[in-house]
């Protein structure tokens, strides 16, 4: 399995369908736009019989880090930093649930972004968790930050530590 960028051409957004509609809503219509503006970078995986439809998605940018959700530790360790790799979202269709692809577009978004940051350095990959996914990301070692419980963040080392095998 590879992710590739989505192309509007290609790819049938309209029949995605992953029962969040903030989610549907933005791969049908704002993520061809958003990646032309540069302001973020969206992959889609694709069924191998039917290489139009979309199995899942995620999308991915730069965010600013607020130090003071941080925990101490990091906080003192990266006091100098302002921002941060950012799953902005992520997505997988209704009839693709419950078979692994969640947990694969998790992983390979994470590679990307570390691959990323070995060329522009950042400390940490944050996501904002939608309703009922806390616990998805909890899984795979994503902190609540402070005060924030839907707001996660893991630690490029720690991400660096977790895929060294896979890479």
């Amino acid at each position: 399995m590879i992710t590739v960028p989505l192309d509007k051409n290609r790819h049938d957004r309209n029949v995605f369908d992953c029962e969040v509609e903030t989610l549907n809503s933005y791969i049908k219509v704002m993520a061809s736009q958003q990646s032309k503006k540069d302001n973020t970078r969206t992959f889609v995986l694709e069924d191998d019989t039917h290489p139009e439809r979309i199995i899942g998605y995620y999308t991915l940018t730069m965010t600013p880090i607020n130090l003071d959700t941080l925990p101490i530790k990091l906080r003192k360790k990266h006091h100098n930093v302002s921002a941060g790799g950012l799953i902005a979202r992520l997505a997988v269709d209704k009839r693709y649930k419950k078979q692994g692809y969640g947990e694969w577009l998790l992983i390979d978004s994470l590679r990307k972004l570390l691959f990323a940051s070995e060329t522009v350095a950042f400390p940490l990959v944050i996501v904002d968790a939608k309703r009922g996914s806390v616990e998805f990301y909890e899984k795979f070692g994503f902190i609540p930050f402070q005060g924030i419980p839907n707001k996660l963040f893991i630690t490029m080392a720690d991400i660096r530590m977790s895929l060294t095998d896979v890479l």
